[in-house]
């Protein structure tokens, strides 16, 4: 497996399961085994056994016995996570809005461009690459150690949905209107208005993940 070259081996192999499950590369149901994944990913079975520990761990899989079972993420899941966010990510923005620096402020200020550019050429996947990168960067600017720990798993498990969402492209141009209205109260200093721009933001993308779920089953 050419591509895994620099950390941990198992990291990698989780990572890469990880993504695989939570987009629906191996839907809900399907049976993961050792050698069935030996075969795909060329890679031995020792980073592949920890990755599947580390997988089940996230109840993203459960061992069967004959192999590891699919569980993915489900619609109760993703209410569980959305509300879940719904309740702190305001206080990440809180916490990054009194702990910004300025090297805080520049990067941030350069995802928000980043995603206006995005937008601005109609580029769906790339503009939810930059929807990844800010929620994760707002979490990291909190300075807040369970903050990050909780959510920035969370953000993952919510990609395949947050694709789905932003294939309406009338809720991306409201996304990229929200985190503007987001960065512009953390970087002048505003926590409270960022807290609570936050929990909105968070409250609409998961009313669009739900319509989301529903229309394309």
């Amino acid at each position: 497996m050419r591509e895994f070259k620099t950390a941990s081996l198992a990291d990698q192999v989780f990572e890469k399961l990880e993504n695989d499950i939570i987009q629906g590369v191996y839907p809900k149901g399907e049976i993961l085994t050792e050698l069935k994944l030996v075969d795909q990913l060329g890679v031995s079975r020792t980073p592949i056994r920890e990755a599947l520990r580390r997988l089940e761990q996230e109840r993203l899989i459960a061992d069967t016995g004959k192999g590891s079972v699919v569980l993915g993420i489900t619609e109760e899941d993703l209410m569980d996570i959305m509300n879940i966010r719904q309740r702190i990510e305001g206080l990440a923005a809180y916490y990054a809005t009194v702990n910004m620096t300025p090297e805080g402020r520049e990067e941030l200020a350069h995802i928000v461009d980043l995603q206006d550019f995005y937008f601005s050429k109609r580029d769906a996947e790339n503009l939810r690459k930059v929807d990844d990168r800010f929620h994760d960067l707002i979490c990291t600017l909190s300075k807040r150690t369970v903050i990050m720990d909780t959510l920035i798993p969370l953000h993952r498990k919510t990609r395949r949905f947050r694709r789905i969402a932003m294939e309406d492209w009338n809720r991306s141009a409201q996304t990229t209107k929200e985190h503007r209205a987001m960065y512009e109260a953390i970087v002048s200093g505003n926590a409270e208005l960022a807290m609570e721009l936050t929990t909105r933001h968070i409250a609409n993308a998961k009313e669009h993940m739900i319509k989301g779920i529903e229309n394309h089953g």
